[in-house]
């Protein structure tokens, strides 16, 4: 049985070397076949696409490379014309850098003042005439300075001459050489402005080092206020009306330029939030509203308010108890403007019988809450010499009058 046993054993290990030999030889050809097949079609597989064949120089790179030579890249030259890029190139020697230099005493052995420059800022050449050059920028970029100098795209410092400001509007215009500026910023319309639209910003964010810098991003806003306390009071002396970006804009860049896509300014970079976590809350003033107060600073190198003739306070800072006991308001007046001192008789105020305690709610029928807006509204809309109707509350009953404007006494 043996015997038997070990014949079987043999039988089975020639059956399994002969199927083996048979499998490998099936194998060798059918790939041989195959190969033959894929090759035949292989001008056919190319031209669909799906394989691409290397040409004879690609082929000899890859080999030197893998021999252990060099190859050397080929340098690849682009030319980027977007249009971006050509708005850019339209304005940007038209922003210029602006230092407030201000006078300080000197150190304890001198006691002599002497020139030092406290802050940098941007500009925006805007008009040329007469062999001078016009520059709106921010106040508070020059508010205080003894002297003020412009930086030229070129690098090269001029004096210029403040002609007009407005702490409110918070507007200066500057004059310097016109011989050596060879770009004019062109104004556009910021009443054509879309949400969503590209925005450009340029400017010198954190001074000179970094000038002409640009940033870019959208139009997130076309209708913000923010509100101005000039004097620190607790009250707010005015409401800046301001376009909302998200183009970055950082310290420095006040007074330079938001442009749109085709190369217009459209506003006047002014303030930023600047809070922990906060990003992308930039605000410029609308070219629009510029416009209408560079001319008056430029011409009168201030900006001429119309006059009413009263101390306003606004309603909401008053007690509530006073609403009631001293007022006499009715319950559904929420807002308004009160007229807290004495006012003069031969004001334009006076002459048209308002009185102290009066509670002012609108202004040729448009409601005003506070003497922001009571500003904003005479700035805007009216001058010396028009008239205004006015609606108010006094000891309970409205009443209405109309008070012909007179102009804004100056100030030291």
């Amino acid at each position: 049985m043996g015997f038997y046993d070990d014949m079987y054993e043999m039988e089975r290990k020639k059956r399994r070397e002969s199927g083996m030999g048979k499998t490998i030889l099936t194998s060798v050809t059918s790939a041989v076949i195959g190969g033959l097949v894929v090759l035949l079609m292989m001008p056919a597989i190319s031209k669909t696409g799906y394989v691409n064949t290397l040409e004879p120089s690609t082929v000899n790179a890859m080999t030197d490379s893998a021999a252990g030579s060099t190859v050397v890249a080929q340098p690849i030259s682009l030319n980027v014309d977007t249009a971006t890029v050509r708005a850019v190139e339209k304005v940007e020697k038209a922003v210029v850098g602006v230092i407030n230099i201000r006078r300080v005493n000197g150190d304890w052995f001198s006691q002599r003042q002497q020139s030092v420059e406290s802050g940098e800022g941007s500009g925006v050449i805007f008009e040329k005439v007469n062999g001078k050059a016009h520059i709106i920028t921010n106040n508070h970029v020059i508010d205080g300075a003894s002297q003020v100098e412009v930086v030229l795209p070129t690098g090269e410092k001029v004096d210029a001459k403040v002609l007009g400001a407005d702490s409110l509007t918070d507007l200066a215009v500057l004059e310097i050489d016109g011989s050596k500026v060879t770009t004019v910023a062109e104004l556009g319309d910021s009443s054509k402005l879309k949400v969503g639209e590209p925005a450009i910003a340029i400017g010198n964010p954190l001074g000179l080092k970094f000038s002409r810098t640009v940033t870019q991003g959208i139009i997130s806003s076309l209708e913000r206020s923010m509100p101005v306390d000039v004097n620190e009071d607790g009250q707010n002396d005015w409401e800046l009306d301001v376009l909302q970006t998200d183009a970055a804009i950082n310290p420095g860049n006040s007074g330079g330029a938001l442009v749109n896509i085709q190369g217009q300014v459209i506003g006047i970079n002014t303030l930023k939030i600047a809070r922990e976590g906060v990003e992308g809350l930039g605000f410029a003033l609308p070219i629009n509203d510029v416009k209408k107060i560079v001319n008056d600073l430029k011409t009168d190198g201030t900006l001429k308010r119309a006059y009413l003739g009263i101390e306003p306070y606004d309603l909401v800072n008053v007690p509530r108890y006073h609403w009631k006991e001293t007022l006499n308001l009715p319950n559904d007046v929420q807002s308004g403007i009160v007229v807290m001192s004495q006012v003069a008789p031969f004001s334009p105020a006076g002459k048209a019988g308002l009185r102290q305690y009066d509670v002012i709610t609108k202004l040729d029928g448009q409601d005003v809450s506070n003497g922001a807006q009571l500003r904003k509204f005479l700035t805007l809309n009216k001058k010396a010499g028009d008239s205004v109707d006015v609606t108010y509350y006094r000891d309970g009953f409205m009443k209405k009058t109309t008070v012909k404007l007179g102009s804004q006494p100056e100030q030291n």
